[in-house]
């Protein structure tokens, strides 16, 4: 391999004049662009690239693992963003700060993650076509002369002796190879040494490109995915509300009813929502969904994911205008799990009010049952409530210059809400996975030789073949080189 950078020197007595230091001459170093992308090319095809970059994936994806991830979206809300960066502070301490600088709360989505894949796939798609190049050799122009050496040492080797002349002897032999679905190639007819090719399955091998492709798909596939989809496994609707789905998408979902049943043993056999979709006030869709039953609008999905139950809420400033009339989820439990606890917002004035209530079967002493309690807070990311009042159910209180009412009870469904536009890629990257590991498997490219030539008085026959990891071939050569033995020794060629 050149140099990347290489010295031009003058012959004595040309060039700068005595006392020029030649710093204004056009000679000296000069780049050597065709040696540095041989040296790219060599680096991205090396397996040691791809395997350093595999190693680097699967330990960051082990972070996301083990590291609790923000939910998808949640970046582009700084306020909501900081709030739930509080909400680990107490799991990780002073981690919390390094962690988030360095994207590990978000790895599947952060920058340099996507840079890896990248790289990754384009390691991948340089081996695939360096290795497509030989595989294409291979198949169009194979070697088809062996050195004696070789079928000395070949791991499946045979010499047979045959009374034939060399000419009928190489045919009879590659009859038996015709027979046994080989293809065939002559070389050397019409002297006394004839070299026989045979293979099988000849285009097999690019099944392992194949497979290098279905990598880059997928890899691809995950770049696009968290790009321009969105994945939501916690879209709480009230039954009885409209919540706005978001992610630029004007689509907005209302539940209209829930149904859970249970099997006598008290798990649950199925439970449904009925739900109407609408998209930018417009009414698109309506649908029960359940578990393994989605509903699908364009390439947005909703799974039927979870329930719990959700209050009915009243917010109204002081002439009398509502700021809020809709069910709040109650998501979260208190940490010693007395209680269930939703999240509301109003705009004006800017308050975020926690709505909390006795969890199911729990006694709490300072929130009776048909009761709830209110939190409010000036912001997400306060440590310290503005106001905090017990109301009951229908009685109206004042909080904060705000009328609060706890309307009612109600259950609210908790769905994955999915965007991916990246699954065709998905799929095929699976499907040609499969394919191609069917190729390699099930058809393994198989390949024999055979020297015919005079040995004294008479015609020998060696008969070589390679096999690598087709361990079911030794059985198959057997075969092969008894058929020819039987098409020499006979009166006729072998079918």
């Amino acid at each position: 391999m050149s140099h990347t950078l290489r010295a031009t020197t003058l012959p004595a007595g040309q060039g700068a004049a005595a006392g020029d230091d030649g710093l204004d001459s056009d000679e000296g170093l000069v780049i050597d662009a065709e040696a540095i992308l041989d040296r790219i090319w060599h680096i991205a095809i090396s397996m040691r690239t791809a395997l350093v970059l595999m190693i680097t994936l699967a330990v960051l994806a082990l972070f996301g693992t083990l590291l609790v991830q923000a939910p998808t979206g949640m970046a582009a809300d700084p306020e909501a963003y900081s709030a739930w960066l509080e909400s680990v502070r107490p799991k990780y301490g002073g981690w919390t700060n390094v962690l988030d600088t360095l994207g590990f709360f978000a790895i599947f989505t952060v920058w340099w993650f996507k840079v890896i894949v990248l790289l990754l796939a384009t390691s991948i798609a340089s081996c695939s076509l360096n290795r497509s190049r030989k595989l294409w050799r291979a198949a169009t122009r194979p070697r088809t002369r062996m050195s004696a050496g070789f079928y000395a040492h070949a791991p499946h080797a045979a010499a047979l002796a045959s009374a034939l002349p060399s000419g009928e002897t190489s045919a009879r032999v590659s009859d038996v190879l015709r027979h046994h679905h080989f293809r065939t190639v002559l070389a050397g007819e019409g002297n006394d040494e004839v070299h026989v090719y045979a293979d099988r399955f000849r285009w097999a091998p690019f099944g392992t490109v194949v497979a290098h492709l279905s990598v880059i798909l997928v890899l691809i596939g995950a770049v696009v995915g968290s790009n321009w989809g969105f994945h939501n496994s916690s879209f709480a609707v009230p039954v009885g509300s409209t919540v706005d789905v978001g992610y630029g998408t004007g689509l907005a979902v209302k539940a209209v009813s829930f149904s859970d049943a249970y099997y006598e043993s008290g798990a649950p056999s199925d439970y449904a929502s009925k739900l109407v979709l609408y998209q930018n006030g417009t009414q698109v869709a309506e649908q029960t969904i359940r578990v393994n039953q989605p509903l699908s609008y364009g390439d947005v999905k909703f799974f039927q994911s979870f329930f719990g139950p959700a209050t009915v809420i009243s917010v109204a400033d002081s002439t009398g205008k509502q700021l809020f009339n809709e069910g709040v989820p109650l998501l979260w439990s208190s940490n010693d799990g007395l209680r269930r606890i939703g999240r509301l917002t109003v705009d004006d004035p800017k308050l975020t009010i926690f709505v909390a209530e006795a969890a199911s079967g729990q006694v709490d002493p300072a929130i009776k049952a048909g009761q709830v309690r209110f939190e409010v807070y000036r912001s997400e990311t306060d440590s310290t409530p503005i106001a905090m009042q017990v109301a009951t159910q229908g009685q109206p209180v004042q909080i904060a210059g705000l009328t609060f009412t706890f309307l009612r009870e109600q259950q609210f469904t908790g769905l994955i809400v999915a965007k991916d536009p990246a699954q065709i890629l998905v799929w095929l990257g699976a499907v040609l996975l499969v394919g191609g590991m069917f190729l390699v498997f099930f058809f393994p490219n198989r390949r024999v030789w055979a020297r015919i030539h005079l040995n004294g008085a008479e015609t020998e026959v060696q008969v070589g073949a390679t096999t690598g990891h087709d361990a079911s071939f030794t059985a198959d050569f057997q075969r092969i080189v008894d058929d020819i033995r039987l098409g020499l020794d006979g009166s006729s060629r072998a079918h």
